[in-house]
């Protein structure tokens, strides 16, 4: 197969004419023009694209890792970030991780061997050691807050909204509030437990592990909630809920069993999603296709670290 030397040799002009045309320079004649794109399509050359890459250092290309695709949280965070690419004719490498820590070592290493220019992670499964190790070989951006990490990062405060949350539920007359989460670890699940350990002790209400539900992910583990809430003595009267298609599931399942919303179980949700709307939930509105638009932008700039904290507001509806 041709090279660019042989497509220069073919067309009788210099290495860097044959440059010059194939990046659209100007400066070349139409002449010589005309003969190295004949020599080209008669010899059927290919640009290396990986070498261009290599000569400015660029690949445009922006790796993405996500534990699930099929999650509307994710879905959002990633229609912000691809809205970004295209406008900024980047492409978008997309990592799915299910939370095994050896796919995300992975993105992390295409940083590392230059195959891709930044890394977002919309949500971390690695510890700080990993991730540090990395930081060095171009941006890392986090959807968290990592003000004091050598990364950039857009985040929610969740300590603040989920005290916000938790105080709103108790001005409603509730004293038995639990919530449901995704995860146990990671850095927004971990804030959330020191907000509502934190307001328990504030209004003197005690602490009842039954009431925090983890692994709160899907439809269907809102209708398992609901199930341990029907199996205890003393079950809460308002559940706090971090995914608005767990509180839809759960809501579902109350009609089924003639559970009043909100006079028996009051529920909030976060994100505002859709389905929100449809079904009325009180929630906390989190502009996740904006936080995406942020994630990308701060992956183009590599000069510094940046963080950028995003408000959240209070969507008011019937189930509270």
């Amino acid at each position: 197969m041709a090279n660019i030397k042989d497509i220069a040799k073919i067309a009788g002009v210099s290495v860097t004419t044959v440059s010059r045309v194939l990046n659209n320079h100007p400066y070349v004649s139409k002449e010589k023009k005309e003969a190295v794109l004949q020599a080209m399509e008669e010899y059927n050359y290919q640009r290396n694209i990986n070498a261009v890459h290599l000569s400015k250092g660029k690949t445009f290309l922006i790796g993405v890792v996500i534990p699930f695709t099929n999650h509307p949280y994710f879905g959002l965070l990633l229609e912000g970030i691809a809205k970004e690419a295209v406008k900024n004719n980047y492409k978008l490498v997309l990592f799915q991780t299910n939370y095994d820590e050896n796919r995300e070592i992975e993105a992390l290493e295409m940083l590392q061997y230059k195959q891709i220019d930044a890394l977002i992670i919309c949500s971390r499964s690695c510890g700080w050691d990993v991730i540090e190790q990395f930081v060095e070989y171009g941006p890392i951006i986090l959807c968290e807050d990592a003000r004091d990490r050598n990364v950039s990062s857009t985040f929610i405060d969740h300590y603040n909204c989920f005290t916000n949350a938790l105080e709103y539920l108790y001005h409603k007359g509730h004293q038995k509030i639990g919530y449901c989460v995704g995860r146990k670890s990671g850095t927004n699940s971990k804030q959330r437990e020191k907000a509502y350990i934190d307001f328990l002790n504030n209004v003197n209400l005690s602490f009842d592990p039954d009431y925090i539900f983890y692994e709160s992910l899907k439809f269907e583990d809102g209708v398992k909630v609901v199930q341990q809430l029907i199996r205890m003595d003393n079950p809460p009267t308002a559940l706090l809920v971090t995914s608005d298609i767990v509180a839809a599931g759960m809501i579902t399942y109350c009609k089924e069993k003639e559970i009043l919303i909100p006079d028996d179980l009051a529920i909030m949700g976060f994100d505002n999603h859709p389905i929100a709307k449809v079904m009325h939930i009180t929630t906390l509105e989190i502009p996740l296709v904006e936080i995406g638009e942020k994630l990308f932008l701060q992956a183009m700039d590599s000069r510094n670290n940046s963080h950028q904290e995003i408000n959240v507001k209070l969507i008011e509806r019937q189930t509270v």
